[in-house]
C-alpha cells in the first residue's frame, strides 16, 4: 500500500496542480490569509477597475470547507486523474487545452445574467466529470451505496443530488454546458463534417514542452501498421480502448 506522499507524487501533473491549488486557496481563505472578495469573479470590477486576475483566481476556489468541498476535490482526484492517465496519457498539452477551453467557455456563459456565478471552480470540476462520463459511458457507478447506474448518467444524477440537498444547481449545469460544448466540437461536429475546429494550439504544446510538464508524447511514425488518431486535437474521443468495464 502506497503512502499519501507516494500517492500524491504519482498523480498526473495537470490534475495534481489544479487540485493542489484548489485546496491551497480554500485553506488560505479559511485561515483569512486571503480575502474571498479579492478572488471572486465580478465582471464590473474586471472591466471597470481592471482587476483581470479575477478571471483566473475564481477557478481555484471550490467553496467553504464542507462535505461538498471534499466531494469536488475527490472528483478531481478520480475523474480528472482517470482522464489524464487514460485517454490523455502522454497528451498533457491536449488535457491542458481542454481545461483552458472549459474555463474560457464558462467565463462566456457566466456573463449571461441568468447564469451569473462568482466562483466557477465547481463548474470546471463538473466539466471534467461530464467529459469522463462520455469517455467511459458504460462504467458502473455506485452512488453512496444506494444507487447503481452507468457513468453516462452520472452528471445528471449528481446535479439532482445537489438540488435535493439544497446546493445551487447553476454551477453544475454550467459545467455540463461547457463539457457538452467540448464534446460537440471535438466529436459530433467532426463526425458530421470531417472538420475539427478545436485543435490544441501550438502555443500550448510549446509551453508543455518548454516546462517539461508530463511524459513526452508518443512518437507515431508513418510506417505504423494501423492508422493513428490525430493527437493534435484536444479530444480523447477517438475509440474506446480505455473502458473501465472492459
Amino acid at each position: 500500500m502506497s503512502t499519501p506522499a507516494e500517492f500524491y507524487k504519482s498523480l498526473p501533473p495537470i490534475s495534481k496542480a489544479y487540485g493542489t491549488l484548489c485546496l491551497a486557496v480554500t485553506v488560505a481563505v479559511k485561515l483569512k490569509l486571503l480575502d474571498f472578495t479579492l478572488i471572486a469573479l465580478d465582471y464590473r470590477l474586471v472591466f471597470f477597475h481592471f482587476q483581470v486576475w479575477r478571471l483566473i483566481t475564481n477557478f481555484f476556489c471550490l467553496g467553504p470547507f464542507s462535505i461538498n468541498f471534499g466531494i469536488r476535490l475527490l472528483m478531481i482526484a478520480r475523474y480528472g486523474v482517470n482522464l489524464e492517465k487514460g485517454p490523455f496519457e502522454r497528451r498533457t498539452a491536449d488535457f491542458l487545452w481542454m481545461m483552458i477551453f472549459g474555463a474560457l467557455s464558462l467565463l462566456v456563459v457566466s456573463a449571461i445574467p441568468i447564469f451569473e456565478s462568482d466562483l466557477l471552480g465547481i463548474s470546471l470540476v463538473f466539466m471534467l466529470l461530464y467529459v469522463w462520463s462520455r469517455e467511459f459511458p458504460n462504467a458502473q457507478i455506485n452512488i453512496y451505496g444506494l444507487v447503481a447506474l452507468k457513468a453516462f448518467y452520472l452528471p445528471w444524477a449528481m446535479l439532482a443530488l445537489d438540488v435535493l440537498f439544497g446546493s445551487p444547481p447553476v454551477p453544475d449545469f454550467l459545467g455540463i454546458i461547457a463539457g457538452h460544448l467540448y464534446y460537440f466540437l471535438t466529436v459530433l461536429h467532426p463526425l458530421a463534417t470531417g472538420k475539427n475546429l478545436l485543435r490544441t494550439p501550438k502555443l500550448v504544446h510549446k509551453l508543455v514542452a518548454r516546462w517539461r510538464i508530463g511524459a513526452p508524447a508518443r512518437n507515431y511514425t508513418q510506417s505504423s501498421a494501423q492508422p493513428q488518431p490525430d493527437r493534435t486535437t484536444g479530444v480523447a474521443f477517438r475509440g474506446r480502448s480505455y473502458r473501465l468495464d472492459g
